[in-house]
């Protein structure tokens, strides 16, 4: 069955990957910066998304999680005080560089689209990063921070020159004016029979003439060594889970798109593949319930420490996590 139209995965090169939920590690390959999701449960045919996005993991405001995305079971796995600094106690967190000029690439891949197949060149996306820059200050003034030490603007200068690298790149990897997306930044929302509902937003979904379907996340860091592979996949086989449960289409092709480095990571899922994730986020889901209600959210220290924000508050690095807003309704397992 032919998969639709894009390039062979190249070998993967040997830099080093940046987890998808990093706290802005440098060169994350997946940007953790906030983007603003569709309010709806979004089918692969419906409408599209919304705009740059991260991805959804629990009610507004903080409150016991109710559903889980890639990003915030990439920071359970991570750390499980860290996915309670993030989704319970909702802790500022200051913007990255890295994680925001990811944003930005996102926004400018989306809004090529918009414009003809043909008038889809290197140079007019480039011309699109000013206004994309300005609306993201608009719609996050904290970003502005990034830039608050650069009176005479070099750093905010390089910081643009090398978004536009970025987007230049990715000329090499994918021919835009071959490209007619479905679907650019979709929301999608599943519950399983277990009742676990299950969020993302998905960058690009392309479907080929004989319906087979293509999913596409663009990374702005570099691709990773393969004994890595499983762990930068784990947010698509997400994606493909939830799609596949919504339409009951097992996706033909996911692909990842490394703007750092130039490398592009396909994956042909099957149902198997798919199962097993589901299992995965059962277990997964089964003991945040449990974090949940005992309160014990235990630290997991990694080299990944440096770049959190939330040292101040880990007990590993001295400090005192908040007062835990929920109530406890359970003692955990084994203790007295």
């Amino acid at each position: 069955m032919p998969a639709p139209p894009g390039p062979a995965a190249p070998p993967a090169d040997e830099s080093t990957p940046g987890p998808a939920s990093a706290p802005a590690a440098p060169d994350a390959g997946q940007s953790s910066a906030p983007r603003t999701a569709a309010p709806a449960v979004a089918p692969v045919a419906g409408g599209s998304g919304g705009e740059a996005v991260a991805a959804v993991s629990a009610g507004r405001g903080g409150g016991a999680p109710t559903s889980l995305s890639p990003s915030r079971a990439s920071d359970f796995m991570q750390c499980p005080l860290l996915y309670r600094f993030r989704v319970i106690d909702r802790l500022p967190e200051k913007p990255s560089a890295a994680a925001t000029r990811g944003t930005l690439v996102h926004a400018v891949l989306e809004r090529l689209f918009d414009a003809p197949a043909g008038e889809r060149t290197a140079p007019r996306a480039k011309a699109l990063i000013p206004g994309q820059w300005d609306r993201l200050r608009e719609s996050r003034p904290e970003v502005t921070e990034l830039f608050a030490d650069d009176p005479d603007g070099e750093r905010l200068a390089g910081w643009l020159a090398e978004a536009e690298r970025l987007v230049e790149r990715w000329f090499t990897l994918e021919d835009p004016t071959r490209l007619e997306p479905a679907e650019r930044e979709l929301f999608v929302e599943a519950e399983l029979e277990s009742g676990l509902r299950l969020r993302g937003i998905i960058d690009r979904v392309d479907v080929a003439p004989t319906g087979e379907v293509r999913i596409v996340d663009y990374k702005t860091g570099k691709a990773p060594r393969p004994e890595y592979a499983e762990g930068a996949l784990f947010q698509m086989k997400f994606y493909a889970l939830v799609v596949w449960r919504l339409k009951r289409v097992v996706p033909r092709r996911l692909q990842l798109v490394y703007l750092g480095s130039g490398d592009v990571l396909t994956y042909d899922p099957v149902p198997a593949d798919l199962e097993r994730v589901e299992r995965k986020l059962h277990t997964l889901w089964e003991a945040i319930r449990q974090a949940t209600e005992t309160g014990n959210w235990r630290p997991r220290p990694t080299k990944l420490c440096g770049w959190c924000d939330h040292r101040a508050h880990c007990p590993e690095f001295g400090g005192t996590p908040p007062p835990y807003p929920l109530p406890v309704t359970a003692v955990e397992s084994g203790t007295g």
